[in-house]
């Protein structure tokens, strides 16, 4: 059981990893002078949920599993849902930035952008961003319901650790294309965000 464990427990990892490392990439875009430890604990908040979704999974299938599967077709569209605020919102604050720039420049006749505040991704945006891209990790208890408690605890742990590793790689291609695509980034990352929801909303259905 022990290396066919792992080798599964890392094939799930990197499959319920791959929307939080898009999602990954368009952060760093949209940080592209993010500080290490704000890029450390982006990784950390994806991989806690890619962490606690599957836990959360294998409970409800184990102890109320009718509930769980009346809850289950809502997944893609809590996903879907989410991700299009997040994407929506990156993308309005483009065009705000942009208008606020041309009326700065018109009013003052300034093309010095370097005293323009950056934005930052606030915590309870992370948050969503957790749950938007993990939401379908739920199902994964279904994956490992004939687990014990500790042999899924430590499924999830391993989904976490590779999820974690993932991530910082995707921050960090983001942070490198996001210092050339600056003028862009929101508009980038919003689509991207967008995009994820979509893919996660019609994969549900094919």
């Amino acid at each position: 059981m022990g290396f066919v464990f792992v080798l599964n427990s890392i094939g799930l990892g990197i499959g319920l990893a791959m929307d939080a490392f898009s999602v990954c990439i368009a952060n760093g875009l949209k940080e592209p002078d993010m500080c290490k430890r704000r890029h450390m604990k982006m990784a950390g908040v994806y991989a806690f949920f890619q962490f606690a979704m599957p836990m959360i999974g294998w409970f409800c299938v184990r102890q109320i599993a009718t509930a769980f599967k009346a809850i289950q077709p809502f997944i893609p569209w809590i996903a879907l849902g989410l991700l299009l605020y997040i994407g929506g919102n990156m993308i309005l604050e483009g065009l705000k930035k942009k208008f606020d720039k041309k009326k700065l420049d018109e009013k003052k006749g300034i093309e010095d952008k370097e005293d323009e505040t950056k934005d930052c991704i606030s915590d309870k945006t992370l948050i969503i961003q957790g749950i938007a891209t993990s939401i379908d990790a739920l199902s994964v208890g279904f994956t490992i319901v004939k687990y014990g408690p500790l042999t899924a605890f430590l499924a999830s742990l391993i989904i976490a650790i590779v999820t974690f590793a993932i991530c910082v790689g995707g921050v960090k291609l983001g942070k490198m294309f996001g210092a050339r695509l600056e003028k862009h980034a929101n508009y980038l990352g919003g689509t991207i965000l967008i995009a994820i929801g979509l893919e996660i909303f019609i994969g549900s259905f094919l």
